[in-house]
């Protein structure tokens, strides 16, 4: 399928973050490979005045991983950054050490989770029932209600250190919003957001045909997140009726295969975002060189 150019983004951005003036727009430049590492991509850049290095951000796709072993591992990236900034604080500067930040991608077997603001009542089935259905559940630390991950779904957890970014939660998820609607653009969907609500919406401007297509919900210590967002791509949307997805009784939920009338390349897909949330957060993604 041909992609749509990319577009010019009308997102606003705060003026608070350092060198962060021309975060939403069109780059054309390359950047440079560093060491023992490969970049996924060449973003496109243009011409801007550069304060400081762009900072690098750490991917790995995980692939298809049992919910748990995810959990696991990004709590442990999530408190590593939380460690080293304490131990930072309390080091002669010369002594300190940069903290690093990860961008996790990964498919998870089927799973509901409800978030710290979520109501148990709003999964509509028992124990018995998920077993016949091979799902599992987990109560989890992030915010928001309950939603669910199956393969066919872009499942991301940015793990970042907001100091080096921008210490505004509720402009980190616009802007990873906006990485998600600059994606369904090149696939020529045309997607927004809804006043007071969280994700990203199709026909957000109709209260009767309005579905969202990708669900957030973080957590933030310190300024370090975790969790982060469940992009439907050709996700088996039967999933959704056993639960009130995030609480929200009068939305459906879709998928882009729904959407465009077949599966897609979710390869493709998530190389489009990838493009989409680095141009949006200014950053390079690496992943380590394969030996």
């Amino acid at each position: 399928m041909a992609l749509a150019p990319r577009r010019a983004s009308a997102f606003s951005i705060s003026p608070k973050a350092v060198n962060s003036a021309f975060l939403c727009t069109l780059r054309d430049s390359a950047f440079s490979t560093p060491p023992n590492s490969t970049p996924l991509y060449v973003p496109l850049r243009s011409p801007r005045l550069r304060v400081l290095p762009m900072r690098q951000v750490h991917f790995q796709d995980l692939g298809l991983i049992d919910y748990a072993t995810a959990w696991d591992y990004q709590t442990k990236l999530f408190q590593a950054t939380i460690d080293r900034k304490i131990a930072n604080r309390n080091a002669p500067k010369d002594q300190q050490v940069l903290t690093e930040d990860h961008l996790l991608f990964c498919e998870h077997p089927h799973v509901y989770t409800l978030g710290k603001s979520g109501k148990q009542s709003h999964l509509l089935l028992n124990e018995t029932e998920m077993r016949e259905k091979g799902v599992q559940f987990f109560p989890i630390d992030r915010g928001g209600d309950i939603t669910y991950h199956g393969p066919g779904q872009i499942v991301g957890y940015p793990i970042f250190d907001m100091d080096h970014h921008f210490t505004d939660i509720h402009r980190f998820l616009r802007t990873l919003e906006e990485a998600v609607i600059g994606t369904l653009e090149a696939y020529n969907i045309k997607a927004g957001r809804i006043d007071g609500l969280t994700g990203v919406w199709l026909d957000w401007n109709d209260p009767f045909k309005a579905r969202k297509i990708c669900a957030f919900g973080i957590r933030a210590s310190r300024w370090v997140t975790m969790h982060g967002f469940a992009f439907n791509v050709n996700t088996d949307l039967s999933y959704f009726e056993n639960i009130v997805p995030c609480g929200i009784t009068d939305k459906g939920v879709t998928c882009m295969a729904k959407e465009l009338g077949g599966l897609l390349d979710i390869e493709a897909v998530k190389n489009r975002l990838k493009l989409e949330l680095a141009d949006l957060f200014d950053v390079e993604l690496i992943q380590p060189a394969l030996l």
